[in-house]
Order: structure tokens, then C-alpha cells, then sequence
């Protein structure tokens, strides 16, 4: 048993010996794969969004607690809006944040490369420019609200861009009729009649528009001019709001509105991880995929709005959809297999090849070890055959015992064990020899 074990440790040894090299080539080809690798994504981000009573609030709680089923924490930030966001993200105060389309102004050499470091991940839902009146008299152009006290949203917003974008168009100047109001308050001082109009930008469903669209007294603009407005502006589309869509029974509203909307963008640092934005995108159909009020099942997320480059990873999965892997994987059992891969695909570039050749480097080594002991011999044979002096008997019985004994003592694997004994019955061949030639001396 002991003879075994030992036998088995010369061959691991002769093995080592051997295939050192092979390890350490691999070993070298591992490492500069391994800077290639994209580390391991983060287990917490930030997303900028909007007021708390806002959409982008609402749906950054409803992405939150679908990163959380995936082991990634989101933590949600609340804003001013748009512009306040665009500037957390490239101040790297958060990693992802909602945008309302029309904020960023697209340079005039649009083929020119991007230095902003924000990439797209698409527009997720449409976000209706509300303009919410008192009166009875209906409006339909915003050069009706000339003179009106008008709630246009916070400084920092995309509300007060837009609002002030639109309002110099129809050639109404700021002042002080032009109040910084937003959300629920603007909604509260329009339904006490102490503004005459308020611009909001939101989803159907947000609180704000909900409760407004219900307030007695209150209309909402329907826009004549949507077409020239879509024309002058492009990041506006034009939707209609269908005559009671928001109340059967009272059928309200009692007529289709015509409203302008931009998109709302999901917008992210072009450092953030690959497989999170991938995570994010699924988050994203998950909450935004749904029909809607304006839009169709499967209508978002979509690249809409063209305000920053959109990320690879966004196209491949408007391509193809999420990543093969985190089809049918955890995300992190997904993550992983996906970096070992980027590793193992040079690793076994290299091993192939260079264990096809081992068996013959190593074959040759243990031979190596015989046919030493063969050259050695054969200028003892030749000796013997060309050039006997037979003074020199003793010389030639101590070489060809130390040969001998040479060939006993080669530590070689089981396997070729067949090699050893051969040469000792060559070396018992050339002692004969020397026997007969010692006999007719």
C-alpha cells in the first residue's frame, strides 16, 4: 500500500514538474481577463425624483420594492424636479433620476459626442401638461390667460421650464402674475380662487391631477393648437383625454381634451452598472407597461425623447429583452455566472490547447530520464566492440555497474515502468557481451 502511495506522489510531482508552466500561462491569461471584468454591482443606489405627492415619487417607491425582491436597495430622494435632479446626477448625488423631456436642450451638432455623462434608459410614461382654469368661460389658448395670477411650479422644476417655454411663446411676459406654486398647494390656492390657473405636469394618476379634474368650478385647457405646438416644440405629443374617461357617471369630461405631453425619461450616470440598468428596465415594463389613459400595453419603456444618448444596454434590451441569464436566474446567481464567463471564455482558450500538449511534454520527460541512461550504454557497447583493451576490464565492470544501478534507482510513474526494465535487460545484454569477451582473453 505504502508503494502505491509513493508511486502516486512521484507521478503528481513528475505532473507538477511538468505542467508548472501551463498553471502559470493560465494563471497570466486569468489575471488580464480579470481587468476586463466588470466589478460586481452595487448593492444601493439613489434615484432623484420629484415632490412626494409627484408621479415620479409614487413610481420611485413602486421600482424600490421591485430592486428590493432582487437584494438591491433603492433609496429615494425627493426634489425640486427635473433641472434639480439633471444636476444630482452629474454631481453624482444619485445614480438615476426622472426627467421630464424638453429640459435638456439637444446641442446643435446633434452627431457631435456627448460629454454630458448621462445615459437614457428610455421615456417610461407620458406626462400630460395639465392647465387647470377657473372660470365659466372656456379656453382653449393659453393667450386667454394673459393677466391671470398663473401657478407655474418651483424654481428647479421641469414644471417652470416648460410653463415659462410655452408662456413665451404666446408673448406672456413673467411677473408677478406668475406665481412659484406646485403640487397639492397649487391645487389648494386655484380651488380657493386665489390663482385663476395653474400649469401641472403629471401622470393621470397623480394625486394633484386626481383631485383637481374632481374640484368643483375647475377646468382643464384643451389645447386648439396642439399641432402647431407639436410642430414648434417636438418633444410634445399630442393625446387626447376622451370625453368621460375620468367619470362615467357624471361623465366627465364632457367632451375630448386635447392635451400636450412630454415623456417622462428615465435618466442614469453612464457609470452605473450594466446589470442594474438591465434590473432597472425590468422594473421600468413592470410598472410602465400597462394601457393607460394615453398609452398602449407595452408602449413604454421606449426611447422617445432623444434629450441624452441612450445606453447600450437600453438598446439591447429594446432589442431583445432582458439579458438571457436573469431570464431564468436570480439576478445575483445571474451576475455571477456572467462575470465567470467573461473570465472562463480566455481561460479555456488557454487550457485547451496547452493541456493538448501536456501528455507529450510529459511522456518525453519521464523518457528523458531512460535514454539518459541509454547514451551512456551505448558508448560502453561501443567501447566493447571497436575499442577493448582488456587492461581496462575493471573500468568497464564499474561503468556498467554503476548503470546498473543507475537504472534501479530511476524513480519513474507505474505506467512506464515498462521503459526501466527494458534497459536493464539492455544493460544485462552488454554485461554478457563483456563476459565473453573477458572469456577469450
Amino acid at each position: 500500500m505504502m508503494a502505491r502511495f509513493k508511486a502516486g506522489l512521484l507521478s503528481l510531482r513528475d505532473l507538477f514538474a511538468t505542467a508548472w508552466w501551463i498553471f502559470l500561462i493560465v494563471g497570466i491569461g486569468f489575471y488580464v481577463a480579470y481587468q476586463f471584468v466588470e466589478p460586481a454591482p452595487p448593492t444601493k443606489i439613489v434615484i432623484t425624483t420629484g415632490s412626494d405627492s409627484g408621479a415620479y415619487y409614487q413610481f420611485a417607491n413602486r421600482y424600490a420594492a421591485i430592486l428590493a425582491r432582487n437584494g438591491i436597495t433603492l433609496e429615494v430622494k425627493t426634489s425640486a424636479g427635473s433641472l434639480q435632479n439633471i444636476e444630482r446626477l452629474k454631481n453624482d448625488e444619485a445614480q438615476i433620476g426622472f426627467v421630464q423631456g424638453g429640459v435638456v436642450e439637444l446641442p446643435d451638432d446633434q452627431d457631435g459626442e456627448d460629454d454630458s455623462g448621462l445615459l437614457s434608459l428610455g421615456s417610461v410614461f407620458y406626462e400630460p401638461v395639465w392647465v387647470f382654469y377657473r372660470g365659466e368661460r372656456r379656453l382653449d389658448r393659453l393667450t386667454d390667460l394673459r393677466g391671470k395670477r398663473i401657478a407655474i411650479g418651483q424654481e428647479g422644476s421641469g414644471v417652470r421650464q416648460l410653463a415659462q417655454q410655452l408662456l413665451r411663446a404666446n408673448e406672456i411676459k413673467p411677473g408677478d402674475h406668475l406665481v412659484p406654486l406646485a403640487g397639492l398647494k397649487a391645487a389648494e390656492e386655484l380651488q380657493q380662487g386665489r390663482i385663476d390657473a395653474a400649469f401641472i405636469i403629471a401622470a393621470e394618476n397623480a394625486p394633484v391631477v386626481q383631485v383637481l379634474l374632481r374640484s368643483p368650478g375647475v377646468k382643464v385647457m384643451s389645447f386648439a393648437q396642439a399641432d402647431a405646438y407639436h410642430r414648434r416644440f417636438p418633444f410634445l405629443s399630442k393625446l387626447t383625454l376622451p370625453q368621460g374617461v375620468a367619470d362615467l357617471v357624471h361623465d366627465y369630461p364632457p367632451f375630448d381634451i386635447t392635451l400636450l405631453a412630454p415623456t417622462a425619461n428615465l435618466i442614469v450616470r453612464d457609470d452605473l452598472h450594466p446589470a442594474l440598468q438591465s434590473l432597472l428596465l425590468q422594473a421600468a415594463s413592470e410598472v410602465h407597461g400597462r394601457a393607460g389613459f394615453f398609452q398602449r400595453t407595452g408602449e413604454f419603456p421606449a426611447y422617445k425623447d432623444r434629450l441624452v444618448p441612450l445606453s447600450p444596454e437600453a438598446a439591447r434590451f429594446f432589442k431583445s429583452g432582458p439579458p438571457f441569464l436573469q431570464r431564468y436566474l436570480p439576478f445575483w446567481l445571474a451576475v455571477l455566472v456572467d462575470r465567470l464567463i467573461v473570465l472562463l471564455i480566455p481561460f479555456f482558450a488557454l487550457l485547451i490547447p496547452l493541456v493538448k500538449v501536456a501528455p507529450a511534454i510529459y511522456s518525453w520527460r519521464i523518457r528523458a530520464k531512460v535514454f539518459r541512461c541509454y547514451g551512456e550504454l551505448k558508448f560502453l557497447e561501443e567501447d566493447l566492440r571497436h575499442r577493448f583493451v582488456p587492461e581496462q576490464l575493471p573500468e568497464y565492470r564499474s561503468r556498467l555497474e554503476a548503470l546498473d544501478e543507475e537504472a534501479r534507482g530511476l524513480r519513474v510513474p507505474l505506467a512506464f515502468t515498462d521503459l526501466v526494465y527494458t534497459l536493464r535487460e539492455h544493460v544485462n545484454l552488454v554485461r554478457q557481451a563483456l563476459t565473453q569477451l573477458e572469456s577469450r582473453k
